[in-house]
């Protein structure tokens, strides 16, 4: 009994191209040919192409399947290294079946990054995306940092802040600066790594620092920005007066 290659295709559920294909790199032998030269495949075939079927059915890369033909220890670490690969590739998809169901209840939670969860999800849209910008561009420890300050109740003064008109008054934006100014200047005492966030950035200070600012200019009106800038100063002075 000998079959020709849309045969063994049929039989092992492939194609005509993958059976080739295994043959370019050596994974299946070829055949004898027939007297009208076609290729003639037996029993020792067919078992053969239904294992690599079967292992690459597994996930084994074929290039783990022609080492594995080398030894027993070759097999039973590309086999080994596989499941480690499924096990952490399962426990990443829980983790993320985790984070969807919590997304379910709650949609506004898609605006947040990974970790957040509700401890942020009643923060007004800018915040929230201002929050996903910090998680590209700073360090685990400030965004640990952040995680930690947002899981306390929010101050009055920032429920102020969200809520500023653009067109608010040269002294509306004066006073709210000087009752913000304190509050982040205790946000900064009780979380160090935000002072200097920057300086744990991954792609360093300056690349931070431009996001961030860009991502502030398009999230805030121009008066919530003027009383980010007067409460800056406000800092800056601390800080040269000390």
């Amino acid at each position: 009994m000998a079959w020709s290659t849309r045969q063994l295709a049929e039989l092992a559920g492939t194609t005509l191209k993958t059976i080739r294909h295994y043959h370019q790199v050596g994974l299946l032998d070829e055949p004898e040919r027939a007297a009208n030269g076609y290729k003639r495949y037996q029993i020792r075939h067919l078992i053969r192409l239904l294992r690599i079927r079967r292992l690459v059915e597994l996930g084994v890369p074929l290039s783990d399947i022609a080492a594995m033909d080398e030894s027993d220890e070759n097999a039973d670490q590309a086999l080994r290294s596989l499941d480690a690969e499924l096990a952490a590739s399962i426990e990443r998809q829980q983790r993320m079946r985790e984070e969807l169901a919590v997304v379910l209840r709650n949609r506004s939670l898609a605006d947040l990054p990974p970790g957040f969860g509700e401890i942020a999800a009643d923060l007004p849209a800018a915040d929230r995306s201002l929050l996903l910008i910090f998680s590209r561009v700073f360090g685990p420890s400030a965004m640990a940092a952040l995680k930690e300050l947002h899981t306390a109740p929010r101050a009055p003064v920032e429920s102020e802040f969200d809520v500023l008109p653009a067109d608010a008054s040269e002294d509306a934006r004066q006073q709210l600066a000087e009752r913000f100014a304190p509050e982040v200047r205790r946000q900064y005492q009780e979380h160090p790594s935000l002072a200097d966030s920057g300086a744990t950035a991954p792609r360093g200070e300056a690349f931070a620092r431009s996001v961030v600012v860009q991502g502030l200019v398009e999230l805030y009106n121009p008066a919530q920005l003027d009383v980010l800038q007067r409460v800056h100063a406000i800092l800056e002075g601390d800080r040269t007066s000390s």
